[in-house]
């Protein structure tokens, strides 16, 4: 039997790069997949056929965050989509990877940017996990998606980094809170992850990011899915509360 047959997890942000990745792995390994996005249905659809065709299952749930009204809207397409397809609201994986980043130079972060950044990078993992815990019974798994940026320094996304630590406070505090439950919260810290943005279609670049890393070459999404998957498996029974550098040795110095 598949690792996670027979069981749930919802992705935020799964609509490409790294939460494709992870909703993709969870899903090829038997779970049903809500993958999350925010606007881009054409991307999110395509992540739900990659894992239909791979003989899983999942379906899309759509949800702009940081705005009124978010987690409602997250949570009852989540809820809808859980009773269509597992006959039950039950949340058993929740990984909470959706984010923005700031890219500007510290003089120019305006208040309305980093408003913006903790309502989406901060506020809304929180929220989303207050919501579902009713719904998540005891041995499940939480994961928050944070940063190298944490303890690698970048001026330009220094407000980013403020929210990202956020999350990793979510991680430390609900851990001890939810220990009893056997639910493990845990956090991932990726370091410079091909995205498919632009820039790395550029070699210069590609090599200059690739040179931070112990491993002289940029991450990709499957790296991080893997470690993902191992946290959201029963295996990782005993991790919990805990810093997972994602970085490619990054953070070595």
């Amino acid at each position: 039997m598949k690792e996670f047959e027979g069981r749930t997890a919802l992705v935020t942000g799964a609509s490409r790069g790294m939460g494709r990745a992870i909703a993709e792995r969870l899903g090829g390994d038997g779970a049903l997949v809500a993958v999350h996005y925010a606007s881009n249905t054409d991307a999110a659809e395509q992540t739900v056929k990659n894992i239909v065709a791979a003989g899983g299952q999942a379906f899309p749930v759509r949800a702009e965050l940081g705005v009124p009204g978010d987690i409602d809207n997250l949570y009852e397409q989540l809820e809808s989509g859980l009773r269509e397809f597992h006959g039950k609201v039950e949340l058993n994986i929740l990984v909470n990877n959706a984010g923005i980043m700031g890219g500007v130079p510290p003089e120019e972060i305006t208040p309305e940017l980093f408003d913006r950044l903790v309502a989406v990078n901060a506020k809304a993992p929180l929220f989303i996990l207050q919501r579902v815990l009713p719904v998540m019974p005891d041995g499940g798994r939480i994961v928050n998606i944070s940063s190298g940026l944490t303890r690698f320094a970048n001026p330009d996304e220094v407000a980013y980094a403020m929210t990202k630590g956020a999350v990793e406070m979510i991680t430390l505090h609900y851990a001890k809170l939810l220990a009893s439950r056997g639910i493990t919260v845990n956090t991932v810290a990726p370091g410079i992850t091909n995205n498919g943005s632009p820039v790395f279609d550029i070699p210069e670049a590609v090599s200059q990011m690739a040179a931070l890393s112990a491993f002289n070459r940029v991450g990709e999404p499957a790296d991080i899915a893997e470690l993902v998957a191992f946290l959201a498996s029963p295996r990782a029974r005993w991790i919990t509360g805990a810093f997972h550098d994602a970085t490619g040795g990054t953070l070595l110095g």
